[in-house]
């Protein structure tokens, strides 16, 4: 496992959690000191940044700003960052480059928020790309992200694009890592509105935890992106109307380490609608020489259901326990994409026929949309707010749900390939006993609100 020295973490005008903290601590990280320097009083960042945005404080940037290597940015609990673009151009649309390590450690009862102005935080805003996403180089420090709403990234690539993650002018990322060596913690967050992939992983350590993705892609992309070189867990994630996958894993890409990732009680609701490729999109996509475990997901009126392609390292897939639900027969003919190889499982509950095996959630109403009156793909403009992202919601299962106590909790553990507990390690949590990423016991997805419905 890897660890990090913090010898340098010194934050004089910051308590909170850090205050307990002696001059030297041993907390597992990565290879690498963290260090952080001095509060930053500043209300405007511009070029190099280091250092704390304090808690309760708010700041912009209206041009990129970088984490040089070795170099630390920390929000503390409360903290807001606002871009100040566009989406227009590269110019008008600002990035965070990370060279160094990024942390937000919002909290449950304060959260962080990386976003726009409040005028334009609306649904007139998805997929416009208002700013450049947080964008980790290869040889950057720890990404760690706790319990903080990241809205309406996507702003067209430029120079300061990695070259081996974009080409020029593509939509970018809201969250890319690429550091093999390192670890990307990302727990409890929202990822809102992005014009494309609301992650993508090219390699690295991963625990994925506890997040919600809204409306990410405005005519293809995932919530969640992973390529070659990745390790680790996808887990308890509600994603909500991508417009082409909720989870896609792939080998794709040049590196040592075959993508080896367990993507398990998540939930996925409306996605796969926007994609413009035959036989693309809806909720889980396994290929080009990915391996991994898939259980206990629920899959509920998604274009496709599980996708496992013949490029994929079938030989060491396991996958069973996912729960369908659909209002159309088009998507229940696809609950195993037939451009794939996955098979029905003993395990599966499925929609026999349209509207059958209501997963009953609590605050939900998975009917809401007929979506037999639909051409598919559909433009995210034809598609209603209240299906892809609500204003206030429990995804938690009622009584008589189907869907109780029909997960497998046992079959396999998590990886577990980040370090765990503190403040900076993660929460990576084991298979659950019911379907999806809400659990009967109160665990899991923590979240009952879009991520707008915050401020």
């Amino acid at each position: 496992m890897n660890t990090i020295n913090i010898k340098h973490l010194i934050i004089p005008t910051i308590a909170l959690a850090l205050a307990a903290c002696h001059k030297e601590e041993m907390v597992d990280i990565s290879p690498a000191k963290l260090s952080a320097g001095q509060a930053i009083t500043s209300d405007t960042l511009t070029g190099s940044v280091k250092g704390v945005l304090q808690s309760g404080r708010t700041y912009y940037f209206r041009t990129d700003i970088t984490v040089n290597a070795g170099d630390t940015l920390l929000m503390m609990e409360g903290s807001k960052l606002i871009a100040l673009g566009d989406g227009k151009t590269t110019a008008t649309s600002p990035q965070i480059t990370c060279n160094g390590t990024f942390i937000s450690l919002g909290t449950p009862n304060n959260h962080n928020f990386i976003t726009v102005p409040d005028a334009q935080r609306n649904t007139n805003s998805v997929g416009k790309g208002l700013w450049g996403g947080i964008q980790c180089g290869d040889k950057s420090g720890d990404l760690i992200i706790k319990w903080t709403h990241l809205e309406f990234a996507g702003g067209p690539a430029g120079p300061a694009a990695d070259p081996g993650v974009y080409a020029a002018g593509d939509p970018r990322y809201t969250v890319v890592y690429t550091n093999i060596n390192g670890n990307c913690i990302f727990e409890d967050n929202w990822i809102y509105g992005s014009t494309d992939d609301g992650m993508r992983v090219l390699h690295g350590h991963v625990s994925i935890m506890r997040n919600t993705y809204e409306a990410n892609g405005k005519a293809g992309g995932e919530a969640v992106n992973i390529k070659n070189g990745t390790l680790g867990d996808i887990a308890y994630n509600l994603a909500i109307g991508a417009a082409t996958n909720g989870f896609k894993v792939s080998n794709s890409g040049d590196g040592p380490v075959q993508t080896n990732v367990n993507v398990y009680n998540n939930t996925m609701i409306n996605c796969g609608f926007r994609q413009v490729k035959s036989g693309r999109g809806g909720s889980i996509n396994f290929e080009k020489g990915a391996q991994g475990k898939i259980f206990n997901n629920m899959i509920i009126n998604c274009r496709f259901g599980l996708r496992v392609t013949s490029d994929a390292d079938g030989a060491h897939i396991t996958y069973n326990n996912q729960f369908y639900y659909a209002n159309d027969q088009r998507m229940i003919n696809q609950f195993n994409a037939s451009d794939g190889v996955a098979k029905t499982m003993s395990g599966d509950i499925r929609s026999t026929t349209p509207g059958t095996n209501n997963p009953q959630f609590a605050q939900y109403d998975v009917n809401q949309f007929d979506y037999t009156k639909l051409t598919f793909p559909m433009d995210i403009t034809a598609m209603p707010f209240t299906i892809i992202t609500a204003g206030s919601y429990n995804f938690g299962l009622l009584p008589g749900s189907p869907a109780l106590k029909k997960a497998n909790a046992d079959l396999f553990q998590p990886m577990k390939s980040v370090p765990q507990s503190g403040t900076y390690g993660a929460t990576t949590l084991a298979p659950g006993v019911d379907m999806g990423a809400y659990q009967s016991d109160g665990s899991g997805n923590l979240h009952y609100a879009s991520s707008l419905s915050f401020n």
